[in-house]
């Protein structure tokens, strides 16, 4: 690319354009398709999946994409927690998740919530690149517009890995892996703490 693209707040409007690209920049990701192994399943429920998980960032002027919805990332700052999203990720995981599997999938869920900072930081739930347009450094240019907002309020950021190939692209942004959260069958996640600057 010959020059950086720019970064703009997602509308409400286009809430589903963003949620789409998240859908397909996480459609190969271990942790998701552990949860979902079937195509179906994913993708009939990854879209509502990640509006619950990350939708917050809507609300809060905190959905940034780049390239007309090539890359998306979805923050959500300090104070923004919904209490509903538990509720909703619990319903959501029965119809999308075998019964059998539930206590396990939940169980990689709540060890990546007890990772959680207690004090205020930005939380990254969400960050993809549509696969056809991986390469360009999108998902550098996003994680650094959203990382120039959490410098100028002296705040951490905190993210999970679900992905160990993106671990590098993380650390070169100031994360640094805080532990490792693995059940039996689960591939491992990472939570990332990006101290305060």
């Amino acid at each position: 690319m010959s020059e950086n693209p720019v970064v703009n707040v997602v509308d409400m409007a286009d809430r589903g354009a963003a949620l789409n690209t998240i859908v397909a920049a996480f459609a190969a990701d271990p942790l998701l398709r552990w949860i979902m192994p079937k195509a179906d399943t994913y993708l009939t429920f990854a879209a509502a999946a990640f509006d619950n998980f990350g939708g917050g960032a809507f609300a809060a002027g905190s959905a940034y994409q780049a390239a007309d919805f090539a890359g998306v990332a979805l923050w959500i700052p300090p104070g923004h927690d919904d209490d509903e999203v538990d509720e909703n990720v619990a319903n959501l995981l029965a119809q999308a998740v075998a019964p059998e599997r539930l206590e396990e999938v939940g169980a990689v869920l709540a060890a990546m919530q007890s990772f959680h900072p207690d004090t205020p930081c930005w939380y990254l739930p969400l960050i993809g690149v549509d696969p056809h347009h991986q390469g360009r450094g999108l998902g550098a240019e996003l994680m650094k517009y959203a990382l120039a907002r959490c410098d100028e309020q002296g705040l951490p950021a905190y993210l999970e890995s679900s992905n160990p190939a993106n671990i590098s692209l993380y650390e070169r942004h100031g994360f640094e892996v805080i532990g490792r959260i693995q059940e039996e069958s689960s591939p491992p996640v990472h939570p990332m703490l990006r101290s305060a600057r």
